[in-house]
């Protein structure tokens, strides 16, 4: 029997997954880790710590007990875009700068943006600069921290520290690539340095290539800490939300994933490539394919947060099913309470790294569990606002595929497609960006065509839309809140830099 080891690295927790060469799971694996917030606005993970150990560990227990050789082929994917500075040895200098939930770079986003041009950007990029950008952070880390930058030799993501922890190659992906803003150029698919002179040289970056090309073999040393077998074929790697779509049979233009993960992405593939500066584009996995990407910075983060805050008596799978349980006794729209998500700012459609989390309408009848459900209701209006702009963009979904631990709260996932208007297809697996891995690995190594994904993991069911005119007056509330709050946010945030300038003590 042919096998083959997918492995994702996510915000909160590492997944791994044996699958075979028909789709079935033999077995998978999991490993908590933490996101680090040291300061208000910054996301960070330690990248020995909480992406190889996790890797590590879970590549022995899927193969422990197997013959040698018996995994055909390893494929895997994390978040990111990430920035991890590496030195000559390849050992990080810090921790990782994770995606777009960390904001510390609003600054340089600011000025590269004003001496670029957001046409440029938009032409030469696919995408403006957002906290989502790798460039701007890469300005923060040689401004900030030039004792790190003078000892840097490379700069990182994920799954590239990952693959070079494995094989020894410096590679990314060139739909990883693009999130590396003002660095690389979508139509040459080519790194470039005449957009950021300064930032960073491509002898800096890593070596592009396409997802399901072979980086290579595992080496000795990484066989030893991982139970493969020296010299079994490593792909590319890939961003978690791609290998996601992928594992739900996104695969066509007009086909779309929706993932319920720590953050609500969107990955819509589209026949022609997409210019709009309220969304991402990228070179999708394959040569010649196009997606337009949306994403929200907080969703499954919000729902640790709620839980930590309000139910912390309780064990974590118990205190997230007492919430659930609460929210789906509360009717919809929380009987007037809302909630904007904004609780590490936002990325798409409003790109506002200062925008806050608002509690609104609260009284003395409401509880925890109206509290949960307008959390959830208004990550759902958030999810709803980033359609609106990709429908306006032309990249509307024919064929909305649902992902991710979220879709199995049905108060969350019932608000989504109400408030999108959008029937949900739900698959036989939803393990998600693990599974898409193993299939990429079986791609990659020419046991799979593309279509096969089909067969692997069937349609189980629809989550039906039932919009209803509260629903879009409930949207439109929400879409008007963030407006007339915006420059309140935006001026607390001002207050609170002017207090850290000054020495005040803040909560970092």
């Amino acid at each position: 029997m042919r096998r083959y080891l997918g492995v994702d690295v996510g915000t909160f927790e590492s997944k791994g997954v044996l699958v075979a060469e028909d789709g079935a799971i033999l077995a998978e694996a999991r490993r908590p880790h933490r996101m680090l917030t040291p300061r208000p606005g910054w996301a960070e993970h330690r990248a020995e710590e909480d992406w190889w150990d996790d890797f590590a560990a879970i590549a022995q227990q899927l193969t422990a007990g197997m013959a040698p050789g018996a995994v055909r082929a390893v494929a895997l994917s994390a978040i990111g875009p990430c920035m991890l500075p590496v030195d000559a040895a390849g050992a990080p200098l810090t921790n990782a700068v994770l995606y777009g939930v960390d904001t510390r770079a609003a600054a340089e986003v600011a000025e590269l943006t004003a001496a670029i041009g957001v046409e440029t950007l938009l032409a030469r990029t696919g995408q403006a600069l957002t906290s989502q950008a790798v460039g701007p952070k890469i300005l923060w880390l040689k401004r900030n921290r030039p004792d790190v930058w003078a000892r840097t030799a490379r700069v990182l993501t994920s799954t590239s520290y990952l693959v070079a922890r494995l094989t020894g190659a410096t590679v990314i992906d060139h739909y990883t690539a693009a999130g590396f803003g003002p660095l690389y150029d979508v139509d040459r698919q080519d790194w470039t340095e005449d957009l950021g002179p300064g930032i960073a040289g491509r002898d800096m970056l890593p070596r592009l290539g396409w997802t399901t090309e072979i980086a290579g073999g595992v080496t000795p040393a990484a066989a030893a800490a991982t139970g493969l077998a020296v010299g079994t074929p490593v792909t590319f790697g890939t961003i978690d939300a791609a290998a996601e779509a992928l594992s739900v049979g996104v695969r066509a233009p007009g086909d779309t994933m929706l993932m319920y993960g720590s953050t609500i992405f969107v990955i819509a593939l589209t026949a022609t490539r997409v210019r709009d500066p309220r969304l991402w584009y990228a070179p999708w996995l394959f040569p010649g394919g196009h997606a337009a990407m949306a994403g929200m910075a907080t969703s499954g983060t919000l729902t640790h947060w709620l839980r930590d805050q309000f139910a912390r008596e309780l064990a974590p799978e118990a205190a997230f099913a007492r919430l659930a349980a609460e929210a789906e006794a509360v009717p919809a729209l929380a009987e007037g309470l809302m909630v904007l998500p904004y609780f590490s700012g936002e990325r798409t459609p409003i790109h506002d790294p200062d925008a806050k989390g608002v509690i609104f309408g609260l009284n003395l009848t409401h509880t925890r569990g109206h509290v949960m459900r307008a959390a959830l209701e208004g990550i759902a209006c958030g999810t709803a606002h980033a359609f609106e702009a990709m429908a306006e963009a032309g990249a509307a979904p024919a064929r909305l595929l649902a992902v991710g631990g979220g879709v199995a709260n049905r108060v969350w996932a019932q608000a989504t497609s109400d408030f999108c208007g959008l029937d949900q297809i739900v698959c036989a697996k939803t393990i998600g960006a693990s599974y898409g891995d193993a299939f990429l690995a079986a791609l990659a190594v020419g046991d799979v065509k593309a279509e096969d994904i089909a067969g692997w993991n069937p349609e189980a069911l629809r989550i039906v839309a039932a919009p209803t005119a509260a629903h879009r007056r409930r949207l439109g509330a929400f879409k008007e809140l963030y407006v007339r709050t915006r420059d309140l946010m935006a001026a607390g945030s001002e207050v609170r830099a002017k207090l850290s300038e000054i020495g005040h003590p803040t909560r970092d």
